[in-house]
């Protein structure tokens, strides 16, 4: 913890960090301070004709997925803006996260994050007042995509070919 300008402490985190969230320990997070809001991957999005919203964390290929389905009345809808400009409209709900050495109540937008590195983003907002960034500091070591990993060896053998290929 750290105390800034003589103010309540801040937990210090880095730009990935290891949560607890609505009581599924040890899930990677990235911490986003670029990002307004935090995100969660949920899968059989659902809502009830009484109006109740259903869903399940995480997804069938993720090994923090349980295939429990979750229930909440209280929800939003909010739109959500990408970094490359495309707005999706996305539910959000209240769920218990343990970040560091707190546990707080966070609002999430529920998202299909399957294809993304980290399962939880964690924005601005949840972070604002209680946490400070230290960017240079990691928990979760990101694994290199092996895609990447293909397009670097293809660029090297041939730049030439490789952005007729792929750039031009």
């Amino acid at each position: 913890m750290i105390r800034l300008h003589g103010r309540k402490k801040l937990d210090l985190l880095g730009s990935t960090e290891y949560i607890e969230v609505a009581g599924i320990k040890n899930v990677p997070a990235k911490i986003d301070t670029g990002a307004d809001s935090s995100a969660i991957w949920v899968s059989d999005l659902d809502v009830k004709k009484d109006g109740t919203l259903v869903f399940s964390l995480f997804g069938p290929g993720s090994k923090f997925y349980s295939g429990e389905r979750l229930e909440r009345k209280a929800y939003k809808a909010k739109i959500v803006r990408s970094s490359n400009g495309d707005e999706e409209i996305r539910y959000r709900v209240e769920l218990p996260l343990k970040l560091g050495d707190r546990t707080i109540k966070a609002m999430f937008t529920l998202a299909d994050r399957s294809k993304n590195n980290f399962p939880v983003l964690i924005g601005r907002k949840t972070l604002k007042g209680k946490f400070l960034v230290d960017v240079s500091k990691m928990s979760v070591e990101k694994s290199s995509n092996p895609k990447t990993q293909g397009l670097n060896r293809e660029l090297a053998e041939n730049p030439y070919e490789f952005h007729q290929k792929y750039l031009k």
